[in-house]
């Protein structure tokens, strides 16, 4: 069974916008097989493009050629390195020479007749990567017709929060999370490859940033971002255009902070929940709900090591380490993972718990707990805790936490930062958190 590559009738659909202004399912088509007859003879494509448009228009310009796209956890060229030699027939490709590529189409090609491709459903459309347990790079495959699927349930929960506002009409997506991360790859690339959605090629970082690019855009407008810059959005004091949807992931989000953006843009937060081994698979209105909503015909098999997790498309069933209890009507409840939970002089907590106590803090900016033996040792001697707190003491902030929490798992040591060593997609890698803690004291 053959699907298509991009879902679209229209061949003049906006796809992106680009350098100032929309770019069309032809013109999109045109460039992508620009650059897939410039690319070299391999098997898989290592995607080190900055630019979304250049992301995007290469990945499916390897898929064309019948070539895996390959995600690196990272693009740090060690990573690359590791995935590249445990990948044979991979190759690089950057914004440079897909720009190039793109600039050498033929001014004959411009007007001509709108040709989309389409793809086995069984071909191995990515491999993304992720450090494993012992370091070493864990691909996990993802199929064409995996993604078709996913992408087809992502946009039918988008579409029901915006149908009764605006209809039909095309959402644009403007994204501050990477196409490379499977999160920013599902909402950036995929739905508008596989939806009547177009999506912005930036990817702005700061609040004035992110304004400035949905400011560009029409309406309806879905933002796709993390808990991390929604708090930097809600404390920024920063107008924005209307924003019809505000999608998050990456990271549990706090029902206050959903309430709070959704009171102040006037809009709706939408949490999607998954992994780079499930993709999407459940979502929720956080400020109103604790339960996640199932995805059809996904199937959970919870016990007390984790969760079994399958559906139709996946190409084998996964597990995950997230702690689970299933409810009436397809929902349920996350109540941690086992990586997440700690012991201390027998007695047992959440980190992800006891971050959100500290982040509750008053004047507390941003901050984690952790735990800096790892969690493969058993039992912790103590947990750990780097915060941004400018106008606060260290005693000041494990006062307050004191009221909380058992004294057992008051952070000690708490450091003071500057800013916390964020990944680009707001992830906290435990190795950051260490070097972090060791010149902090």
């Amino acid at each position: 069974m053959k699907l298509p590559l991009l879902r679209s009738a229209n061949p003049d659909r906006p796809v992106l916008w680009s350098h100032g202004r929309p770019v069309t399912a032809r013109e999109l088509m045109q460039r992508v097989a620009a650059v897939a007859r410039e690319l070299p003879d391999g098997r898989n494509l290592i995607n080190l493009c900055e630019r979304r448009d250049s992301f995007l228009i290469a990945c499916c310009a390897a898929l064309i050629r019948g070539h895996t796209n390959l995600l690196p956890s990272s693009r740090a060229e060690g990573v690359v390195e590791e995935v590249a030699a445990l990948n044979a027939g991979s190759y690089r490709v950057d914004d440079e020479f897909v720009q190039g590529a793109c600039e050498r189409v033929q001014k004959s090609e411009q007007g001509a007749t709108y040709c989309n491709f389409e793809l086995p459903g069984d071909h191995v459309a990515v491999k993304a990567f992720t450090s494993g347990s012992t370091g070493t790079p864990q691909g996990h495959t993802k199929l064409w017709r995996s993604f078709s699927r996913s992408s087809a349930l992502n946009a039918m929960r988008i579409r029901e929060c915006l149908e009764p506002t605006y209809g039909s009409a095309q959402p644009w997506i403007v994204a501050t999370v990477p196409p490379q991360h499977m999160y920013g790859l599902e909402t950036s690339v995929l739905l508008a490859l596989l939806s009547d959605m177009a999506v912005h090629a930036s990817r702005p970082l700061f609040p004035a940033d992110i304004a400035a690019a949905l400011a560009e855009v029409p309406e309806p407008r879905v933002l796709v971002t993390t808990p991390v810059h929604l708090r930097a959005i809600a404390e920024s004091g920063q107008s924005f255009p209307r924003i019809a949807l505000i999608v998050s992931a990456t990271a549990p989000l706090d029902a206050a902070l959903a309430q709070s953006i959704e009171q102040q843009l006037v809009t709706t937060v939408l949490e999607m929940f998954g992994s780079t081994e499930t993709c999407v698979i459940a979502t929720r209105r956080t400020s109103r709900e604790q339960p996640w909503h199932l995805y059809p015909e996904v199937i959970l098999e919870p016990d007390s090591e984790g969760v079994g997790v399958n559906a139709p498309w996946f190409a084998a069933p996964m597990r995950l380490q997230d702690l689970i209890e299933l409810k009436p009507g397809n929902r349920f409840i996350v109540s941690g993972r086992n990586a997440d939970m700690v012991e201390v002089a027998g007695k047992r907590a959440s980190l992800a718990d006891l971050t959100r106590r500290l982040l509750n803090v008053r004047g507390v900016q941003d901050g984690v707990v952790f735990q800096p033996d790892g969690p493969s040792t058993g039992t912790v001697r103590r947990v750990a805790a780097l915060v941004v707190a400018p106008d606060l003491t260290t005693e000041a902030i494990s006062e307050q936490l004191a009221r909380t929490i058992d004294p057992a798992f008051i952070p000690r040591p708490l450091i003071r930062v500057a800013s916390l060593p964020r990944n680009e997609v707001g992830k906290l890698p435990h190795d950051r958190l260490l070097a972090a803690l060791r010149a902090g004291k």
